[in-house]
């Protein structure tokens, strides 16, 4: 008989990449999900992890029992989504995952309103990039995402995931305190040639909206500098190192020495929340949606104020 939990860890494993990933998403200890695994080695015996390199692989026979957890996996949370609709109320374990700057700008006051109505459900967030995020949550690896895209870059859907809008998140021009562009009332995007660009690394939605605008608008980007972290751009950008487009959201108070100037037209980053359509019924699902979008409109206000 093969056990459901052991199933559960291989899957995150083949979704995460990694045992030490697996275990985070699962709230486990890595060494606890290696422990797992190597039981349902034993069970099935066969070999389903081998090392590469500082990682792991999965054999053949384990990709094969990954199909099989999937579907075990849907079953069960049809039959959890069953009885928690029959219940009526939100409960059980639901798991987000949020980019950077909603899982600090917008869902801890989501999270403590959740807690204080619905003390029966669980809810844990965990921070992921939308780019990765959206294919989590199509592979069950986590229930609800909360991820964004931009005008120019909308974001699919993948089959089986439902989605609903929270609200429009705006971005501004930083700049150094002393630079052209400090005190302008707006910038045009065929203005921005010939700037020293600080912004976050290839492969990121930001990174990648960036090269596209720029480049829609005749110029190509010269990146001086990257990091992940909103903080850690504006902290550059006050120092004088160069300028950078950063969302409003989570970015907090501006430092001395950084501007913000408007851009024309504004960029708009579009926040979503998403789900599987399996659990669409789910009230833990529907509560949460209604959460993020009842607290988007003051967090947007917030935000939204000179210099926030």
């Amino acid at each position: 008989m093969l056990d459901l939990q052991r199933l559960r860890a291989l899957h995150a494993v083949s979704v995460h990449g990694t045992v030490g990933a697996a275990a985070a998403a699962l709230g486990f200890t890595p060494s606890a999900v290696s422990q797992q695994i190597t039981k349902l080695e034993r069970e099935t015996r066969t070999v389903l992890l081998e090392r590469e390199g500082r990682g792991v692989r999965l054999t053949d026979e384990a990709w094969h029992l990954v199909d099989v957890a999937r579907e075990l996996l849907a079953l069960v949370e049809r039959a959890e989504t069953r009885l928690e609709e029959r219940r009526g109320v939100p409960s059980g374990r639901l798991t987000i995952a949020a980019f950077a700057s909603a899982a600090r700008g917008l869902l801890p006051s989501v999270l403590a309103d959740l807690a204080v109505r619905h003390p029966a459900l669980d809810a844990r967030l965990t921070e992921v990039d939308p780019h990765l995020s959206v294919d989590l949550v199509a592979k069950g690896a986590v229930d609800l995402v909360v991820a964004h895209d931009w005008d120019i870059a909308p974001l699919p859907a993948p089959a089986g995931v439902e989605q609903a809008p929270i609200g429009e998140d705006l971005c501004d021009l930083l700049v150094p305190e002393g630079h052209r562009f400090a005190g302008r009332t707006a910038v045009r995007r065929d203005e921005l040639g010939g700037q020293r660009w600080i912004c976050q690394p290839p492969g990121r939605v930001c990174h990648d909206w960036l090269m596209r605008t720029l480049r829609g608008a005749g110029h190509e980007p010269d990146i001086v500098h990257q990091a992940d972290e909103n903080p850690t751009l504006v902290a550059l950008v006050a120092a004088g190192l160069g300028v950078a487009l950063i969302p409003r959201l989570g970015r907090g108070p501006l430092p001395a020495g950084v501007v913000e100037v408007p851009l024309d037209p504004m960029p708009v980053r579009r926040l979503y929340a998403l789900w599987r359509t399996g659990a669409a019924r789910r009230p833990a699902i529907a509560e949460t949606v209604r959460a993020l979008r009842a607290h988007w409109p003051d967090v947007a206000a917030r935000t939204n104020r000179p210099g926030a």
